[in-house]
This record gives structure tokens, sequence and C-alpha cells, in this order.
């Protein structure tokens, strides 16, 4: 490839935070390997848009020049070093290049492959499963956990994984319902070799089937009557690029291998002026700790955000099957680990859905009815990881109210245990099987721009009124309370006294004088319930307080840290609020954190119905009275909905 061809349009673009083209990642591996003189033992762990600075963004305008960069990860295998890269695409040339000792990137998708053939082929797992009657390593499933840190010396510097195991009855079975109980092949992923095979002991495998798909099911129902979403005149969104348009609506999207669906500049048009409400929207880690100490379930804590990459997980997507009605897909656009273009096809789903009522109200003395029926946009992606899967969806309201929603669904992990036994850790499923119980728990991080960039956090709570002013005992009034450093905005749901937290700008105000402000409306949520001492709580603090503000800080992005995989902790939000930075009218970041306790049932078998679990961003004065006044009526051949 010559340098020209390296540079397609690279210095202009629609806006600076159009993803990376196929083109662009494919130009930026090879000049990295030219430049850095990179062998065969390198992968890519991520390439990606090195987003420009704020100020370039807000500032951009349709024609200006932008040097477009990537961002790099890479993982040398024969050294087990890791290193960053910034690449000009512009000149064709690394910007630079730094080592970054003692971290191990996510694994990567062609590792789980790779990973699995090695354990396949290791006389030392064939041994262990023979022991088990189980002769044909081609039916055996492995799944490559991530192994954690537990301060072992013999684990220093090595890139591990501790895989779980699982047979098959055939080729399409449900091998999740056959653990292979107390087998874990502890993998060099550098190295691509079982070092050991942990085994402790034999315990039988479950005897029952647990197969759900459409080969399996005889008799499916069969009084469904066909429900048909329909927009004969087409969807009322507005594409360009990575651009919507929707109603008031304006934002973009974006798609990272790390954190897969990315929201930019998201607005809201009052009275012809485009309002902004965050900058930039994303998951920014989801960790799923496991509750069963048995000494093979105890490393079960799952970072899917930075140890695997949930973007990379996702999901192709399927009209009529995943999404319904007038669909817009977006492709993704990432690399496997040897640098090679791989295309997500419809990797994010933009559409329209009814929500029901949106304001209603009935006049019983004129006898005249006004109702309006609720529209919301829909920005979406599906992740499998491993045995789960885990839908993403923001909404987008007609009233200014913006949703987060994890629909979670898949398979729930599984161990066996020996006829008669009940799990104290888990759930029996099926005869010698059980689900051990567990959490997911997820941060968003929020970088908020609510009517421009200054903004603070106060703290609500709906409070009684004291004695001296509450004279017939009824009054409570909404108490709000600034949190002005990072150490005072480390807080936690507080349901019984109707706790939410409000974004201000302090400069602004609507017509009755409040400040313009948008709350944090938390969802169902707890705590972790790992003890602090526990390996997993060290890396993962966020998990302790739902929420964390700070000042904006570009190199700030990830609450667990850069590198969560095999890091020891202390890295993240934890390290960076010690300073107790003050974050009031400032250009800040909300980070909201959310739990889902998973004690498994029956009904969560063979496949697990969808649990959602999210929060909400309700305009809070934002406007000077409701903004969806103006949504028409509904055309109806019945006339139910106008007077």
């Amino acid at each position: 490839m010559t340098l020209a061809q390296e540079r397609p349009t690279l210095t202009t673009t629609t806006h600076p935070l159009e993803p990376l083209t196929p083109e662009e990642i494919s130009a930026a591996v090879a000049i990295l390997r030219r430049e850095k003189s990179l062998g065969a033992s390198a992968r890519f762990a991520s390439v990606t848009l090195n987003e420009p600075p704020k100020a370039t963004v807000l500032g951009f305008k349709l024609g200006d020049a932008i040097e477009r960069e990537a961002f790099a990860i890479v993982l040398d295998n024969a050294t087990a070093q890791t290193y960053e890269a910034v690449i000009s695409l512009a000149t064709g040339s690394v910007k630079s290049w730094q080592h970054i000792p003692g971290v191990q990137p996510p694994i990567m998708l062609d590792e789980f492959v790779e990973c699995e053939a090695a354990v396949k082929a290791s006389p030392e797992f064939q041994a262990a499963i023979a022991k088990r009657g189980i002769t044909d390593p081609s039916l055996v499933m492995v799944d490559p956990w991530s192994a954690g840190h537990y301060g072992l010396a013999e684990e220093d510097g090595v890139r591990l994984s501790r895989a779980l195991c699982w047979v098959r009855a055939n080729p399409t079975d449900n091998g999740y319902a056959r653990p292979i109980e107390g087998v874990i092949p502890v993998v060099d992923l550098n190295k691509m070799e079982v070092i050991r095979v942990e085994d402790h002991g034999i315990v039988p495998l479950p005897p029952k089937d647990g197969n759900y798909a459409t080969e399996y099911i005889q008799n499916y129902r069969q009084d469904l009557k066909p429900l048909e979403i329909i927009q004969p005149e087409g969807p009322s969104f507005e594409v360009e690029g990575h651009e919507i348009r929707w109603q008031k609506w304006k934002m973009r999207v974006g798609f990272t291998p790390r954190e897969g669906l990315v929201l930019y500049t998201v607005s809201y048009t009052d009275q012809g002026e485009e309002r902004p409400i965050f900058y930039r929207a994303s998951l920014a880690e989801m960790t799923v700790p496991y509750g069963d100490p048995q000494p093979h379930h105890y490393r079960k804590n799952a970072f899917d955000v930075g140890e695997y990459g949930i973007g990379s997980l996702a999901n192709s997507l399927t009209l009529g099957c995943d999404c319904l009605g007038e669909i817009h897909y977006f492709n993704g656009f990432i690399t496997n680990s040897r640098g090679e273009v791989a295309q997500i096809k419809n990797a994010i789903c933009l559409h329209e859905e009814d929500f029901g009522i949106l304001w209603k109200h009935v006049d019983w003395r004129t006898e005249e009815t006004e109702v309006r029926r609720s529209r919301r946009l829909v920005v979406s992606f599906i992740a499998t990881v491993g045995n789960y899967e885990y839908g993403f969806y923001w909404y987008f309201y007609q009233d200014g109210t913006i949703q987060y929603e994890v629909k979670l669904t898949g398979i729930v992990s599984t161990a066996a245990v020996a006829p008669g036994e009940v799990p104290k850790y888990g759930t029996l499923i099926a005869p010698q099987l059980y689900a051990p119980i567990h959490q997911h728990i997820f941060n968003v991080r929020l970088d908020m721009c609510v009517d421009g960039m200054n903004n603070s956090v106060y703290e609500v709570d709906i409070e009684p009124e004291d004695d001296d002013h509450n004279p017939y005992g009824n009054a409570f009034y909404a108490k709000s309370t600034l949190l002005p450093t990072e150490l005072a905005a480390q807080r936690r749901i507080d349901p019984m006294k109707g706790r939410y937290w409000k974004i201000v700008n302090p400069t602004k105000t609507n017509a009755m004088g409040y400040p313009t402000a948008y709350k944090l409306m938390p969802g169902e949520n707890t705590l972790p319930l790992a003890r602090p001492n526990a390996s997993v709580i060290k890396r993962a603090t966020y998990m302790t307080q739902h929420l964390w503000v700070t000042p904006y800080s570009p190199d700030e992005k990830f609450p667990a840290g850069n590198y969560p995989n095999q890091s020891p902790g202390g890295e993240g939000l934890p390290q960076w609020t010690q300073a107790d930075r003050p974050v009031e009218n400032t250009d800040l970041v909300v980070w909201h954190t959310f739990a889902h306790s998973h004690s498994p049932r029956a009904e969560d078998w063979p496949v697990m119905p969808v649990s959602t679990i999210g929060f909400m961003l309700k305009p809070l004065n934002f406007f000077d009275e409701n903004p969806a006044n103006d949504v028409p009526p509904s055309a109806s051949q019945h006339h139910c909905c106008q007077s």
C-alpha cells in the first residue's frame, strides 16, 4: 500500500465526531505497522477515533478542515507489552507511541476462539474431562473468563484467562445445561497455552437438556393474531451521516469497541433555540460480581466493558426480531486483533415507537376531551457476552425526557451440584443444575451541558417541614443541597426521601426565574454486596456510590480505570476524586451507578425473559411550560383522540 492509498479524504469531514471509516481504520493500522515495525505478534486491541477537543467540535462549521486522528491500543504477544498510539491520518504518521507498563488490554474476540482451541488441545484438560466420561472434546464449550486480581505472584504480569467449560450433547444442544463442574483451565493468552488445569473434584453432569431453539420446540401457541407496526409515510426522523434529527431533538451517534453506542451533542430546540443537554454519554463500565465463594466460582467477576469491550460483542440486528417498524441502521466498524477491518452490520438500531398516552384531560363541565399519544425515539444496540445478552436503549420523548434502559436476557451462568444437594449461593433451575446469585452493576458517564458548559449539581430530598413552621403537621418541601466538590458529590440513593439529583445551569433561568436544570431520577438500584475487602470492590470502587461528579477532563473516561483487566484496583473515580476538585458552576461530568441483584428463579431457565433497569433524565424548569403542548392530536378512524 502506498502512502497516497493510506490517505483517503482525511483532512475534511462532514463532522469531527464522525466515526472512523473502514479506509481510515486500514490506513491507521498500515501507518502503525510501517513506522513501528510491528510484526505478527502485534495484536490491535482497539482502533477508534481519537476524538477532537470539545472546543474544536463545538466550534466546527461545515467545510472546516479537521486533522483526523486514530487512537490505537496495541498488545505485543512476544514481549507481553502494551502500547498506546495516536495516528495522524492527515500526515500519515504516528504522533505518539507510549508504552503503558503493567496493564492488560481487554480480552479480544479472536482470543476467545484461540483460547477455546488451546483448551481443547490440552492433554491435561482432555485427561480431566475423560475422568468425567467426556471423550469428544469437540462438544466442549469454553468461555474464556477474565482472571481478575488476587495478589498471586505467579500470575503477576501474565495475561490470563480462567476458562469455564460446558459440554453439549450434540452440536446444536444448549451446552449451558451441562457444566463441567470443578474443572478450570488457566490459559496464558500471550502464549496461548494452558499453564494449569484446576480440578476441584468430580461432580456428575446434570441429566436434563435445556434446549429452547426452534428445532426443539414442538408445540407453539396457536392463538396469536398478526400485530403490525406500519408508518405508511415513513419515519419522522432524518439521518445525515451519523447525525439524527427527530422533531425537536438533535444528536449524533458513534460506536467504539469498548463502549458500543455513544451519543454526542444532544440538544432540544425550544422556541427556535437549539438548547444543549449533554455533550457525550455512554456506558462507561459494567461489573458482574458473583456471590458463590466456592474455589471454582469466587473469581467470577466480569467487567464487560473494560475487560471484554461490549461494543466488539455487539449483535448484527435483525428487522422484525430485534427492532420493529421503519428502521434505520448504523454499521459498526472495528478491527479484529490482527488489525483487519471487521464490520458489525446493523450494529445500532434507530426507530420510533408508540408509548401510550403523552397527556390527557377531560373537562367534565364542557364534556370536551383532549388527549395526545406519546411517541418516542429509540436508539439501541444489543451485545452478547458469552451466555448473557444485554440490550442498551436510549429513549427520547416529546416532552424533553431522556431515558436509559438496559434489557437483560440470554442464559444465566450455570453450575452443577451433586444429586440431592441444595445450593446456598444460588437456585436449582433443573435437576443437579443451579444458577449462582449475582449482580449486574452499570455505570453511565454523562458529560453534561445543560443550557451551556458550566453546570452545578444539587441533591434534592423531599423533607418534612420543621415543627415551628408546620402547625398542622402536613407540610413538606423539596430541599436542595449544593454538591460543591468531588468528595461532597459521592452520594447514594435514598428512595424514602424521594431523592434525585439536579444538574443546574446557574446562569440561565426559565420564565419563572428558576435556574434551568435536568434531574437525574434513579430507578431500581442497590449497593454491591461483596465485602469492602473483596478484590472486586477494590477493582470496581465506582460501585460503592450511585453518584460521582468530576470536573471534565478528556483523560478521565472510565470509572474503573483505563485497564481494569487484571488490575489490582484503586484506579479511575476513587483515584481522581482524591483531589476533591471543585465541581460548582463548571464543565462537569456526572457518573451514575445502578445495580440489579439477580437471585435466579426457575423461570429464568433455559433462556431468561427480559428484565429491565435504568434511569431517567427529566427537564426541571428547563422549559417555561409543557414543551409537548404542540403535539398534534392523533389521526383516528374512531375519533377517540379528539372531542
